[in-house]
């Protein structure tokens, strides 16, 4: 039997609310030392707001984002596990969608906790794990778009 997200997440991560405004955002990334961080509405999982996000789609539009709220810029397309799915599933999941973490949510999209690609490899022990690690940090092929 293998390993469930369960056994390795990061139960109760820290979230943000769609209208905490993006300094807020940024300083709890700095505070937490994390690139993303889930956006709740109210127990829902409504998004996820990365870095890169604030960077992408604020402060390279020329928008100040200081009092912007974080639904303007978060991702809403989101790609989520359950606590109760095999390690395998959520490192299939980060290599398909190029992703280095994901929500853990339950049957009702509530938020149960976080699993990163560092919580898994922490449980790799075995080679095909290691591989699959690798094929999630691969840049997508092709040549670039600038």
């Amino acid at each position: 039997m293998g390993t469930n997200v369960r056994d390795v997440m990061t139960a109760r991560p820290r979230c943000v609310a769609p209208d905490t405004p993006l300094s807020q955002v940024a300083e709890l990334m700095e505070a937490e030392d994390v690139g993303a961080i889930p956006v709740l509405d109210g127990e829902q999982l409504a998004g996820m707001i990365t870095d890169r996000d604030i960077v992408v789609r604020a402060i390279a539009k020329g928008k100040d984002p200081r009092g912007m709220p974080a639904r303007e810029v978060s991702s809403r397309e989101l790609v989520t596990v359950g606590p109760d799915h095999d390690l395998s599933d959520a490192l299939q999941l980060m290599a398909q969608h190029q992703v280095r973490r994901l929500p853990v949510v339950d049957e009702e999209n509530r938020l149960v906790g976080m699993v990163s690609q560092a919580d898994v490899a922490l449980e790799a022990k075995d080679k095909s794990v290691g591989e699959m690690l690798a094929e999630i940090s691969k840049p997508p092929q092709g040549p670039r778009q600038l």
